[in-house]
């Protein structure tokens, strides 16, 4: 995921900023039995999507703090020091990612456009929410954000770029055709492979430690109003809240299976190191009877490949989501609006992981 979603901005309404700290610990939790030692990294604007270095030495993220109208991507060292913009001044930057041997960072971007930060569409009548499919581009740039290079050059959504153990491709989410689904492309942008055909959303890709799989958040219309409702969303370029299933694929998009569904908005998967365990963001203990839909408290979860041994990891009323494991499996970063003296802002905190 890359991308700051709808379904954040659903619970995270809006930012107070705070003077900037380094790091601190994190208000007392019930974690249950696999974080210790919780730790808030951000304390200024908004925050989201930290992902660790390949040497787990740092962290690079989306930001607006500083006054920012919209998101750029910076990088910190993993314990939160050493805070540095490493995007463009202008245009709305979101989903960066290292590449491996941590020279190189991918993001996506709006620098190529005029202005500063795009508009976002107005809500259709009867909904308060859209997350907005801005005209990003895919670009590659130096770790200290040096040398960018656009790699896309379309006028649709092109974001969520994850680089691939090897360094040699790039999986993400576009909107290149009409509909929103998955693409793989050689590191420098070229050889675009399409992955994913079924009409609906098919977005948040993200490489399997070996390179072999891709994991991914998907909501495929069923009915005829499920249809109308998606053509309208594709027509105005946003999309509004629906539940999402976790599916998973082969590197080249053969074997797609779908391994959780619920009804909830299961979204932001990664993977845990051994291959074998899927970490992902979810509302689905949330269910609100006197609403008749799922609320705004996302949870993290760990589930296996085969869709077995589903497990809570995090136990707030607040907002969890765009979970990572550090490379090693020795820690899990991910993004919370937990600190009670900006509860409707996202910080980004970082815990030890115990097995």
């Amino acid at each position: 995921m890359r991308l700051r979603p709808l379904f954040l901005a659903l619970a995270l309404l809006s930012a107070a900023c705070r003077p900037v700290a380094s790091v601190r610990p994190a208000e007392p939790a019930a974690e249950g039995p696999h974080l210790r030692n919780v730790r808030q990294l951000t304390f200024d604007g908004d925050n989201g999507e930290a992902y660790f270095s390949w040497d787990g030495t740092r962290l690079i993220w989306q930001s607006n703090r500083g006054g920012y109208a919209c998101d750029k991507i910076w990088v910190m060292n993993a314990d939160g020091t050493g805070k540095r913009r490493v995007s463009p001044d202008h245009g709305a930057h979101t989903c960066s990612f290292f590449f491996p041997g941590d020279q190189k960072i991918v993001y996506a971007s709006t620098a190529h456009l005029p202005g500063d930060c795009p508009p976002r569409p107005a809500p259709p009548p009867g909904r308060r929410y859209v997350w907005p499919l801005f005209p990003y581009d895919i670009f590659v740039a130096d770790a200290d954000g040096s040398n960018p290079v656009r790699i896309t050059d379309n006028p649709a959504y092109d974001a969520e770029p994850i680089v691939s153990p090897d360094g040699r491709r790039i999986v993400f989410g576009s909107k290149r055709d009409g509909d929103f689904d998955i693409y793989v492309m050689d590191a420098d942008g070229s050889n675009v492979r399409r992955l994913t055909h079924t009409v609906g959303y098919d977005g948040g890709p993200w490489w399997s430690p070996d390179g072999t799989k891709i994991v991914w958040r998907a909501w495929h219309p069923q009915t005829p109003e499920e249809h109308a409702l998606w053509r309208e969303c594709m027509e105005n370029d946003y999309i509004v809240p629906v539940p999402l299933d976790l599916w998973v694929m082969d590197a080249d998009g053969s074997n797609q299976r779908r391994i959780l569904t619920n009804g909830a908005t299961n979204w932001a998967p990664s993977w845990h190191p051994d291959g074998r365990r899927i970490v992902f963001s979810s509302n689905m203990d949330d269910w609100r009877p006197d609403l008749g839909r799922y609320g705004h408290n996302f949870e993290l979860y760990l589930v296996n490949l085969d869709g077995t041994g589903l497990e809570r990891i995090t136990f707030n009323d607040v907002f969890d989501g765009f979970p990572m494991f550090r490379p090693d499996g020795k820690q899990l970063v991910w993004a919370s609006n937990r600190n009670p003296e900006k509860p409707r802002a996202t910080d980004i905190f970082v815990a030890d992981w115990v097995e």
